[in-house]
């Protein structure tokens, strides 16, 4: 019974990616017509603005950022010009600049372009982390679990491994869950539209299976190093005994480290 009625959930969600694929679309050909102004063209904008006008849009181009950080959805470029910046476009990297300094000055917050091809934007952590490597707030600490499999496992794994890890963790993803709720719509829908996973279909399998991998907010926030010092407290061992992923840890710098420049192109 299972097996049968599962293909016509994938129709669902193939319909619901098809329609979030217009959307994407739409919003893709909004950013199309953007073009990036100039020095020049930001200077003489800038001359026709007075400095409140200034503060003010870029005020609201902070409080846009946060309210979309507090579900953890990036943001896209293509949204933040028609939403927010608007009549004030010809001068947006100038705003989105003084945005980034906001945040790093009063939020201790970073602003990182985590996809450079559609533009899209999210707040990383820019404060120094506890000593303890693991996290403390449950859902946080369940993704770690989950990152911590994905990258022990060499960047990909297929999803009947992170089930049967969460079970052993006493997280049942048929069951719903006191702290979690539904924890398979968390994981395969929450975390992969916050961009922490990314949940992919294996072709030609029958039936249907997914793997996951490190989804880009996970590459800009997440500190390989941090997740290797988790697995030693979990295993009380030294994080050099694994040498694949220590090397990786060590030798590949997180795009949160990345200049904040590059999100302001």
């Amino acid at each position: 019974m299972t097996q049968r009625k599962r293909p016509s959930i994938f129709m669902e969600n193939d319909f619901t990616q098809r329609q979030s694929g217009n959307l994407v679309a739409q919003d893709e050909d909004d950013d199309a017509t953007f073009t990036q102004p100039s020095t020049s063209q930001v200077q003489r904008g800038l001359e026709k603005l007075t400095p409140a006008q200034v503060d003010q849009k870029t005020a609201e181009v902070v409080q846009y950022f946060l309210v979309k950080d507090q579900k953890k959805i990036p943001v896209r470029r293509a949204d933040l010009v028609k939403h927010v910046v608007k009549d004030y476009r010809n001068i947006y990297p100038e705003i989105l600049k003084r945005a980034a300094r906001t945040f790093d000055q009063v939020f201790g917050l970073k602003l990182v372009e985590i996809d450079p091809k559609n533009k899209m934007y999210i707040l990383v952590n820019n404060l120094e982390t506890p000593e303890r490597a693991s996290p403390i707030n449950p859902k946080m600490g369940l993704l770690f679990v989950i990152l911590s499999v994905i990258f022990m496992k060499g960047g990909v794994v297929r999803e009947n491994l992170i089930w049967n890890t969460l079970k052993k963790l006493r997280v049942d993803p048929g069951e719903k869950h006191e702290e979690f709720g539904d924890v398979r719509k968390m994981v395969t829908d929450e975390f992969v539209r916050q961009r922490y996973l990314e949940y992919v279909r294996i072709p030609h399998t029958e039936p249907i299976e997914h793997e996951f991998r490190w989804g880009q907010r996970a590459d800009a926030e997440v500190s390989k190093a941090k997740i290797l010092e988790f697995m030693g407290e979990l295993h009380d061992q030294d994080p050099k005994t694994w040498i694949q992923q220590y090397r990786e840890a060590h030798s590949t710098p997180t795009s949160s480290q990345a200049s904040t420049s590059s999100s302001q192109r």
